[in-house]
């Protein structure tokens, strides 16, 4: 097994604490947004054998285990993370795989670079994600009921939104996304740079339900994301708790820090609160303009100890092990590629040599080869990301 050395990523929406608090470390102070614990060529975990995507390309069947580069090929299917919000992300979806291949073969045949910001498709994968908080944790996650969207933006009595109001009470429900959506977007940015301000003071002085939309405003004053985030519905998850995003749900994180995962690739669509590239019509054809509820996750108990979050996806999963300091050690060996990060406490790992086994302490993390011998004995809390069997 390999202790892992990774990147943080400082984009400006991260944290100035959360993460060095995680690692133990003094905050630089800017931001630390995304600390990436995996394969991905853009910001590769670093072992003592080397970077972890030179040793899956050296040698995958040994690194990810003969089953896994038969299903996803010679590549770890799966980025893991630590993400810490202290300000708004992007408003954006992601493709289904039929959509990321189409998508990225036809940008390829035109000869887009990939540093063009019109270039909406980086590889040919999908990027399913599931989000565990480890704080409490705010975002935003999926169309909410047209009804309630139209209550939201009535109660800030602006009359230039009441056109979007009318829509969303007159219309079958998708029509009514669709076309509200479409129109926020679509709509002259300097025109509806003023309904955003007033949508904005008139959020923060009614307070309530309605201080999420202020504080989004506050970063993107005049974003019409600001807006569309009205159509969606407000999640908040406690610690332990998970929300899964499939292709096609519009979604943002507002605050707070937990661990991501997701499927092994880079491709967004936005559709506000960035200064990036949004491409309409390519965003409304990947959207799904379906209401409902966010299902929010709390993790399934095994017998082994082992707390598991439920996903529909193969290219990862994601479980813990909450262990109490007198709980015999836990076998970990699996046939798939594993990282495991400490979040909490102070716990061990022996493999199958006869050495003291590793560390792994608050903030730590390790990558597992395929089927190699793995125990995990100690107090604390880890989470463990590897492949669905």
């Amino acid at each position: 097994m390999d202790r892992l050395v990774n990147t943080v990523r400082p984009y400006a929406w991260g944290s100035t604490t959360a993460i060095p608090e995680l690692l133990g470390v003094a905050p630089s102070g800017t931001p630390q947004a995304e600390m990436w614990m995996g394969a991905h060529p853009g910001a590769p975990s670093r072992t003592g054998r080397g970077p972890l995507d030179e040793l899956v390309a050296e040698d995958p069947v040994s690194e990810l285990g003969r089953a896994t580069v038969a299903r996803f090929g010679p590549r770890l299917p799966f980025l893991f993370k630590v993400l810490a919000a202290g300000a708004p992300l992007s408003l954006q979806v992601h493709p289904d795989l039929d959509q990321a291949r189409a998508g990225y073969a036809a940008e390829e045949a035109a000869g887009i670079p990939f540093d063009d910001p019109r270039r909406n498709y980086k590889d040919p994968h999908h990027k399913p994600e599931l989000i565990c908080a480890l704080t409490p944790f705010h975002g935003l996650c999926g169309f909410r009921d047209p009804a309630e969207a139209a209550d939201t933006m009535a109660a800030l009595d602006v009359d230039s939104l009441k056109p979007y109001v009318d829509l969303l009470r007159a219309h079958p429900e998708e029509a009514a996304l669709r076309e509200v959506l479409t129109a926020i977007l679509t709509a002259d940015h300097a025109e509806l740079a003023h309904t955003v301000t007033e949508a904005a003071h008139a959020a923060a002085r009614l307070g309530g339900a309605h201080t999420a939309y202020a504080r989004i405003a506050h970063h993107f004053p005049t974003d019409p994301g600001v807006l569309a985030a009205m159509l969606l519905n407000p999640v908040t998850l406690q610690p332990g708790e998970a929300l899964y995003l499939g292709a096609g749900v519009p979604h943002a994180y507002i605050d707070g820090l937990g661990v991501e995962i997701m499927a092994n690739s880079d491709n967004v669509l936005r559709c506000g609160l960035t200064p990036k590239h949004v491409d309409v019509p390519e965003l409304l054809r990947v959207v799904r303009f379906e209401p409902g509820e966010p299902g929010i996750l709390r993790p399934e108990a095994s017998a082994s100890g082992e707390e598991v979050y439920d996903t529909p996806i193969d290219e990862f999963r994601l479980s813990r092990y909450v262990r109490a300091a007198d709980a015999a050690p836990t076998d970990l060996t699996a046939p798939t590629p594993q990282i495991l990060l400490a979040v909490d406490g102070a716990l061990r790992l022996r493999g199958a040599g006869a050495d003291g086994g590793l560390s792994l302490d608050q903030g730590e993390s390790v990558f597992v080869p395929a089927g190699e011998k793995t125990e995990l004995s100690g107090r604390g809390t880890v989470f463990r990301a590897t492949v669905a069997a």
